[in-house]
Order: structure tokens, then C-alpha cells, then sequence
């Protein structure tokens, strides 16, 4: 897996979450997945006094002159409605961005009214788009040819990468660890962090590796961290119940208040989930699937397919 270089460009004002929250699940990604993420800190000075008044971040690099095919470049918001478009800061930027384009492939992921800075640079001239709901008029108007969409929590068109307020750029984060990493490790991620992982509105589903992990206890995200280790394993109710520290019936309460389904569901669900890869990327027959999976038989998967998902194992075969 090839390094990924993310350039937090910091300008005066900044909202130091914007930068941060992002900043701190590439870090921990980078614990899952040694190396994915490699971080730098530029700007037009070397020195920006930050939105808190009197906290200043220094030492920051000069905005490169190229930037590798695989950058990232992240772009966080600043305190107010928008940047100070009379700051030389601001427009040495704006323009630094502009003059990236086309000439250098890079990816752009913005946080809250970082987007303006993109906007202004022409960087999301016909793109679908969002920022903080108190920008979102300033960026139609910065770029009329753009999509703003008002009630989404990041926006992903092309290279071009959209959040709004802060919570929703180490969601964003958590987006492109799923994607370079997996979503497992933005899962991990996520509890390292002890946050939420949500995708936006109008987002596809998330994957079943994901589903049901949305909440913060760790008892529960023990036993779910078990089955994905191994599901295949013969796990039973009281096996489960182990992993908790606590009684079959006591996790089943648990399960149904944090996860909205019981263990056994969601057992069934990943073993459905690693089923669904093993019939789409091998040639297994589906004996062989099912025992991979941890089914007793095909006659067994098939009977919880019916139960959990549309179609069936063969016409998911015949199309794959």
C-alpha cells in the first residue's frame, strides 16, 4: 500500500479541531496500518496564530512547490463565517491551489469553511459540495457552478472531498481510512477514538463489517471484535457471553440497547457478510463457503440468507 502525503495547509485563525480531529484518526490509522498516512504541516508563514487567541502553531513548512499523484491536501476552517479574504495569507493560498490544478493529481478533503478556500481557487467549478451550514451561501456564491448540498455531513465528488463542522471532518477522516484501509480499520479507528463512525445522509449503507458498531460500549465491541477475529468459530451464546464478562442474558440486553440486534444476529450477519466475498472473489463451491463462513451446511447458509438478505447465494454467484 503506497504512503499517502497529507498537507494540513494552516492559516491564521484556524479552528484547531478542524485540523486536529482529522489529523488524529490518520495517526491512530497509522497504528492499524504502519505508514499510510505520512503528515506535514505547511503554510504560507512559518508561524499562525490560531482561532484561540494567544495559541500559536510554528514551524510550519513552506506549500510545496509539486505534490505527489496520491497527495491529500486538507484545508481546515477558520473562526468566523469564513476566511479574511483580505489576509495576504488567505490569497497566497487561494492562489498556491489554483495554480496546483491541472498540472498536479491530488486529492482535496476540506473541513467546515475550508471549503471557500477551494472554492475560491475554482477547485470545485461543476462538483457536488457542502461546508458549515453558516457557509453555505458564501460558497454558492463563490462558485455558482457548483452543487451545495445544505443537510449532508461530507460530500465526496471526484478528487474533491467536502465536510461540514468539525465532528464531520474526523468523520470524513474515518471515510478515507475505509477506503485506503479498510473498513475494519476505520472501525478500529473509530473506537480508538471513542467516536462515532457515521457516513453522510445520502451515502450508500455501510458495509456489514460495520453495521451495528455505532456506539461506545465496550463490553459489547468486545464480543463484536471476537466474531470478526474468527467468525467461523464455534461460538455459542455462553461463549459470547465470556468475551463480555457477563451473563447470556445480561448481553443480550446489552446488545439489543447499544446494537439494535442480538449477538446471534449479529453473528449470522458477518458470517453472511464474509460469505458474500467468499462466493463473489473465489470459486468455492457452496459446501465449501458455507464451511468457510461458519454455516453447519449450504442448506444451513441458505436458510439464514432467506432471513437476512434479497436473492439468493446462486444468483449472487451468476453475477458476480
Amino acid at each position: 500500500m503506497a504512503a499517502i502525503p497529507v498537507y494540513f495547509v494552516v492559516l491564521p485563525g484556524i479552528v484547531l479541531l478542524d485540523l486536529a480531529g482529522p489529523a488524529e484518526a490518520f495517526r491512530v490509522a497509522n497504528k492499524l496500518a504502519p505508514g499510510t498516512f505520512v503528515l506535514h504541516y505547511c503554510g504560507p508563514r512559518a508561524e499562525a496564530e490560531t482561532g484561540l487567541a494567544g495559541l500559536h502553531l510554528s514551524q510550519l513548512r513552506p506549500l510545496p512547490e509539486r505534490l505527489p499523484a496520491n497527495a491529500l491536501v486538507a484545508l481546515s476552517g477558520q473562526v468566523g463565517t469564513g476566511p479574511d479574504w483580505r489576509d495576504p495569507a488567505v490569497r497566497m493560498a487561494v492562489d498556491w491551489l489554483a495554480a496546483r490544478q491541472p498540472a498536479d493529481r491530488f486529492r482535496v478533503m476540506s473541513v467546515c469553511s475550508g471549503a471557500l478556500l477551494a472554492a475560491a481557487a475554482g477547485l470545485l467549478r461543476g462538483r457536488e459540495c457542502t461546508s458549515h451550514h453558516a457557509c453555505l451561501a458564501e460558497l454558492a456564491r463563490l462558485e455558482p457552478r457548483a452543487r451545495v448540498h445544505d443537510n449532508r455531513i461530507f460530500v465526496e465528488d471526484g478528487p474533491m472531498l467536502t465536510s461540514a463542522g468539525i465532528t464531520a471532518g474526523i468523520d470524513l477522516a474515518l471515510h478515507l481510512v475505509a477506503q485506503t484501509c479498510g473498513p475494519q480499520a476505520a472501525g478500529a479507528a473509530a473506537r480508538d477514538m471513542v467516536v462515532y463512525l457515521r457516513r453522510a445522509g445520502q451515502d450508500p449503507a455501510l458495509s456489514p463489517w460495520l453495521e451495528h458498531r455505532d456506539h461506545l460500549h465496550p463490553g459489547v465491541h468486545r464480543v463484536q471484535d471476537a466474531i470478526l477475529r474468527d467468525p467461523a468459530a464455534p461460538w455459542s451464546a455462553d461463549a459470547l457471553a465470556r468475551q463480555a464478562h457477563t451473563s447470556p442474558r445480561h448481553l443480550n440486553r446489552l446488545f439489543a440497547e447499544h446494537a439494535g440486534c442480538t449477538p446471534m444476529e449479529y453473528l449470522y450477519r458477518i458470517r453472511l457478510a464474509l460469505a458474500t466475498e467468499l462466493i463473489r472473489e473465489t470459486r468455492l463451491d457452496l459446501e465449501r463457503v458455507a464451511e468457510r463462513a461458519g454455516f453447519g451446511s449450504a442448506h444451513h447458509l441458505r436458510r439464514v440468507w432467506r432471513r437476512h438478505s434479497e436473492g439468493s447465494p446462486g444468483a449472487l454467484r451468476a453475477g458476480a
